[in-house]
């Protein structure tokens, strides 16, 4: 019989452990990263953390500084969240804890950043001064600058600033119209490869998903420079050389953004600068292959992740509507009204949802990709970007 109280105690005492365990689990909130993200309000200098797998908001940060044009990436672990502030700041917020690990002012005017491919650096992208700077991911402490320098001793702005594979950034110096590799495998002394004269005012880049290609935009001509950054010998080609700004001659209300385009195959979906048209790119040579009327001048054209549709909104007078074009037949297929100022557009990690955040209705709009029917609607101040941490794991984003 004692024996038996004996493990009745012991049973007893192994089920008031784990009781009390999980309780304790459950106070200290623990919980995956994954289905978490970053939404931006870009008037007060918030952000909302934000979980996609019940749609709802689950804190609000704030003290960002100016985030009229501000860009999020994330640790590793999904855990950290870079924001990158149109002041020149660099804040490291913690999602689990929805509140800010550490926050410097690190130029004067910024315009975004990238996290490294080892996740150990973050480097800023600034206008003023012009230049790259690179710090700790862990601490926020500086560890490398890499000024931005041209000519007899001027400094450009830098754009498009992206991670590449090899432990790289890669940027482009707008006044200077020069592409810069940088190898950051040494952290404290970058190794710099500059190519030069790659055509007029590069004003924003892209690189592809698979880490091989950069792409800048001009803004002074018309044409695209490419980089291969797996043959940096054959150095900078033109390419669509009917793309751009040059000769357009239908007013420029928003310059798209070419982080936004969409790689669906061997096929690129880009915005038409100033028409309304998406146009349709062969990959493989980089020839325009279609054109695809739409709503209005594009600002984002962003694929599914599964490849079979591409989304796109558009620049003010007509930023109300997304549409929704099929990938395979090239047309659209489907017209949403989410709102006015539909401003960024981002897929859950598997596509069956994308977020849209609608700056003068003051909300996010939550739509079933598969019904187009809306799932959800959340409050937010002039929601600008959204940014899910399914980021840490894509090389350029």
């Amino acid at each position: 019989m004692s024996h038996l109280d004996d493990m009745e105690k012991r049973r007893f005492v192994t089920v008031l452990t784990m009781t009390v365990a999980l309780g304790l689990f459950a106070c200290a909130g623990v919980r995956g990263t994954g289905d978490l993200g970053i939404v931006i309000e870009r008037a007060s200098g918030h952000a909302l953390v934000v979980e996609t797998t019940t749609n709802r908001r689950l804190a609000r940060v704030g003290g960002l500084g100016d985030l009229s044009h501000a860009s999020v990436v994330y640790s590793r672990d999904e855990r950290y969240a870079f924001v990158f502030g149109r002041d020149g700041g660099l804040t490291k917020v913690d999602l689990l804890r929805g509140r800010v690990v550490r926050r410097v002012v690190q130029a004067g005017n910024a315009i975004g950043g990238a996290i490294s491919q080892d996740g150990s650096l973050v480097a800023v992208s600034n206008y003023e001064p012009g230049g790259v700077r690179i710090f700790s991911a862990a601490t926020l402490e500086p560890v490398a600058e890499i000024p931005a320098v041209y000519g007899e001793g001027q400094r450009s702005k830098v754009v498009g600033l992206v991670d590449a594979p090899g432990q790289q950034f890669v940027f482009t110096l707008y006044d200077a119209d020069e592409i810069w590799v940088a190898d950051v495998r040494t952290p404290s002394t970058p190794r710099i490869r500059k190519f030069k004269h790659i055509g007029r005012l590069p004003y924003d880049a892209l690189i592809t998903p698979d880490g091989r290609y950069y792409i800048a935009g001009l803004f002074g001509e018309d044409g695209m420079a490419l980089l291969d950054l797996w043959n940096l010998d054959a150095g900078v080609r033109r390419i669509l050389q009917d793309y751009g700004r040059g000769q357009q001659k239908l007013p420029v209300y928003k310059m798209p953004h070419l982080e936004g385009w969409a790689m669906v195959g061997d096929y690129a979906f880009m915005p038409a600068v100033g028409q309304h048209a998406v146009l349709v790119v062969d990959r493989r040579n980089w020839r325009q292959v279609a054109r695809i009327p739409v709503h209005g001048q594009p600002v984002f054209v962003m694929g599914r992740p599964d490849g079979r549709e591409v989304w796109v909104n558009f620049a003010h007078p007509r930023n109300d509507t997304v549409q929704v074009i099929d990938a395979t037949g090239r047309k659209v297929v489907k017209t949403l009204k989410p709102g006015k100022a539909v401003m960024h557009m981002e897929f859950t990690p598997r596509g069956e949802a994308v977020w849209l955040s609608v700056r003068d209705a003051d909300k996010v709009q939550i739509y079933d990709t598969a019904t187009y029917e809306r799932l959800a609607s959340l409050p937010a101040d002039k929601p600008s970007g959204i940014f899910l941490t399914a980021r840490a794991h894509k090389i350029g984003l």
